[in-house]
């Protein structure tokens, strides 16, 4: 089988995704974590849809993607129309990416009904765009929409469309079922068909309306498809798209693939998760391979037979994708993953330390009161070092009070009085903010300036809230991140409580704590 390339669309299809709705930063962010992991391809959006997408073609450019190929994502040109006079066609050009998706349609329903043109003037548009943007010298992957759909019932058109593609010099079709109710062997059927008449390097693309997204992949990996596409945690529109977390898994460890090195692949999990945070989306404990109930074992005569060998319950081993098995009635659950998080910020722990114990300890307390640290490691960093007894306190903060003005005005404000010691004088501040959380970081960091002059490099860049046990209603505990960035680098910090201001305030002075102890 030839070499398997992953191509990631969670910047765009996995957006669509009810509930998700990402920054530009989000984008930058996201498309850097999965450039160091190794994705191969990296789908920024769609610039000719909204400006968004357009500034991340522009801003990408300055993040240093190291690995991944960037790529923007397009229609083929509207009916009746120049290529070059196409308004999307225009945009795509104008992000300037080495590669380009191009989809267009294969079934002639579509082609009807929601283009209103001809099936010969759809396969003109097809072949019109691939070919302008070859002739650009551009990398073309061709994406056939709805291909299986249109196969089912008009098999020699939906082959048509893809050898109009492959004619004008795709270097990739992709095969899309794009409604998600496709069967693998259907799938299997189709490709085989498409083979004999196609001899483009084939892709897949799969929706998950069936709950066979990730299955459907593995089919027509299985079937010569070397460009899979999906996204992280299977994000997407309606119920979702294949889940490339998944799919990495299975063909690496269960088909024997050697997708990616091994130390890259013990980076799935924090991959997983990382994404799951900064989409602002929790991450289902029982989602396969990454999830945190994954490989955990509860009682009985699972636990029993899992001391005498862990094959019993588990179909791999955990730490091959960096998760860790959890025994939920044992003292032994979760010490695999505190080791690998301590690895990670260089720290030296020996598994069964009394240093690790208590680590492990009070972070399952903290875990347990709705904490989260797979995307805040500045918080955990910072506990684990007070935990060690290595951290020396810079400042303590005697009062933190905040008030709301001007409530239901075009511009309510507020106004936030702080009150610290730090080198043994105490100061005294108070400052006005667009919010609480904006007036206390104010407060705070007008607070420390004369101490800690340090404080003026750093800008607060994002701030997350997430309910974490919505059946309390409004008595429920919120957990809150914040971001801070100074000219090197980003940290992240979590704070939980029932007041959405304490979690605020608790995230916001550990971001403050953890730069000045790093420097």
């Amino acid at each position: 089988m030839k070499k398997i390339l992953f191509y990631d669309t969670t910047l765009r299809d996995g957006t669509q995704s009810e509930g998700i709705s990402l920054s530009l930063r989000d984008k930058i962010l996201i498309a850097k974590r999965l450039d160091q992991f190794g994705i191969h391809y990296i789908e920024g959006g769609w610039p000719g849809s909204n400006p968004k997408d357009l500034a991340f073609f522009k801003e990408i450019k300055k993040a240093r993607i190291r690995r991944a190929k960037v790529v923007a994502f397009g229609a083929t040109r509207r009916a009746h129309i120049k290529v070059s006079e196409d308004q999307n066609v225009k945009a795509l050009l104008e992000a300037r990416t080495k590669a380009v998706t191009i989809f267009g349609k294969s079934w002639d329903f579509h082609v009807t009904e929601v283009f209103r043109t001809s099936l010969k003037e759809n396969l003109q548009m097809i072949y019109e765009t691939v070919d302008y943007f070859k002739s650009k010298k551009l990398e073309v992957i061709y994406d056939a929409e709805h291909f299986f759909d249109g196969f089912k019932e008009n098999p020699e058109y939906a082959v048509k469309t893809l050898q109009q593609a492959a004619k004008a010099g795709a270097d990739n079709i992709t095969l899309c079922d794009t409604n998600g109710g496709t069967l693998p062997h259907e799938i299997r059927r189709a490709i085989l068909r498409v083979k004999r008449s196609v001899k483009v390097p084939l892709g897949i693309h799969c929706h998950n309306d069936a709950e066979l997204a990730a299955a459907n992949s593995i089919q027509a990996a299985g079937e010569g498809c070397a460009l899979i596409q999906g996204t992280i945690n299977g994000y997407g529109e309606r119920c979702g798209n294949a889940n490339l977390v998944s799919i990495i898994a299975i063909l690496q460890f269960k088909m024997g693939l050697a997708c990616f090195p091994g130390k890259k692949s013990r980076e799935l999990t924090a991959l997983s998760h990382y994404v799951a945070e900064i989409c602002n989306m929790p991450l289902e404990n029982n989602q396969p391979f990454t999830g945190r109930s994954a490989f955990a074992h509860k009682g009985g005569v699972h636990i029993n037979a899992m001391m005498k060998n862990v094959r019993t319950y588990e179909h791999m081993d955990p730490r091959l994708i960096g998760n860790h098995r959890r025994f939920l009635v044992s003292e032994l659950g979760g010490k695999t993953n505190i080791m690998l998080k301590a690895k990670e910020l260089q720290l030296d722990l020996a598994k069964e330390s009394p240093e690790t114990r208590k680590i492990l300890s009070e972070i399952q307390r903290l875990e347990n009161e709705g904490y989260q640290f797979e995307a805040a490691e500045a918080s955990f960093e910072l506990l684990v070092q007070k935990l060690l007894g290595r951290y020396k306190p810079f400042f303590e903060v005697k009062k933190a009070a905040v008030r709301a003005e001007n409530i239901g005005d075009a511009r309510p404000t507020s106004i936030a009085e702080v009150k610290l010691v730090a080198k043994g004088k105490e100061e005294l501040v108070a400052a006005e903010g667009d919010g609480p959380v904006n007036a206390l970081d104010s407060a705070l960091r007008q607070a420390l300036r004369n101490f800690y002059p340090v404080i003026d490099q750093i800008h607060l860049t994002d701030y997350k809230v997430r309910v974490v046990n919505s059946e309390a209603g409004t008595a429920a505990k919120v957990r809150v991140f914040i971001e801070f960035q100074d000219q090197d680098k980003t940290w992240t910090t979590v704070g939980v409580h029932e007041n959405v201001v304490e979690a605020s305030w608790r995230a916001l002075v550990e971001a403050i704590e953890y730069k000045l102890w790093k420097g």
